[in-house]
């Protein structure tokens, strides 16, 4: 449950982090994004998930990262499998919102770096 809710964040936040874009009730009263996770994933890393919506969003959220990212559905499940060999990086306007994306990174084996 916990980590469905995290995925829901992640889809949340994504297309302001990837962008780097203030949320749009907040473009006035925002400051630049000041908060930087970089992330990196050299060898390729495989998920099986049992729900297919599920491993859909994962899927989609890796892409959305610059992920290399491929599927494959068999036994009752799907394998994720992804791998990010270059650095890439999300700008993010706050420190929680920094935290929140390291330690999801962190849980699908990225190595990570957060910067003020």
């Amino acid at each position: 449950m916990f980590r469905m809710f995290m995925i829901a964040i992640a889809l949340t936040l994504l297309p302001t982090a990837v962008s780097a874009a203030p949320p749009q009730h907040a473009a006035a009263t925002t400051a630049p994004a000041n908060e930087v996770v970089r992330y990196q994933l050299k060898e390729w890393k495989a998920k099986h998930i049992h729900d297919a919506k599920k491993a859909d969003t994962i899927a989609k959220t890796l892409k959305k990262l610059g992920c290399e990212v491929k599927t494959d559905q068999h036994n009752g499940h799907m394998d994720v499998k992804y791998r990010c060999p270059e650095w890439h990086e999300l700008k993010l306007n706050s420190h929680d919102d920094a935290h929140k994306w390291e330690k999801w990174l962190k849980e699908f084996h990225f190595t990570t770096e957060h910067k003020h």
